[in-house]
């Protein structure tokens, strides 16, 4: 089972969501309040399950409706993804990963883990 852990930082406070392995499979950005931290993991808990999952890096791909998960690439070539919510704001994003095959199994991670994980 996963795991939500939110921390203070210098201006606000953010959430890792961790695999069972202890590995942050996605982070989010820093909010104002630990309140709105919090209703950030409850975003991620109710939209993961059910996002579609659209691949930008194929040519002529096929715009999904939110939530949906976004594939893409960085300027360093890695493929990454971001969770967008039903309002199409960025709930979390993942580190980058050399193989599409790693990013697609980190969606298929937090899909998994955000369902059932516990808030530390």
């Amino acid at each position: 089972m996963g795991k939500f852990v939110v921390k203070e930082v210098k201006t606000g406070f953010k959430f890792d969501l961790k695999a069972t392995n202890g590995q942050v499979i996605a982070s989010s950005e820093i909010y104002k309040t630990k309140a709105s931290c919090l209703k950030g993991i409850d975003s991620v808990i109710n939209n993961a399950p059910i996002a579609n999952l659209e691949d930008q890096t194929v040519e002529n791909f096929k715009v999904e409706k939110n939530p949906k998960f976004e594939i893409f690439t960085d300027k360093a070539g890695e493929y990454r993804f971001r969770l967008k919510a039903k309002n199409g704001e960025i709930i979390a994003t993942s580190e980058g990963y050399k193989a599409m095959d790693s990013c697609k199994n980190g969606v298929e991670s937090v899909r998994k883990n955000a369902a059932n994980s516990t808030i530390e």
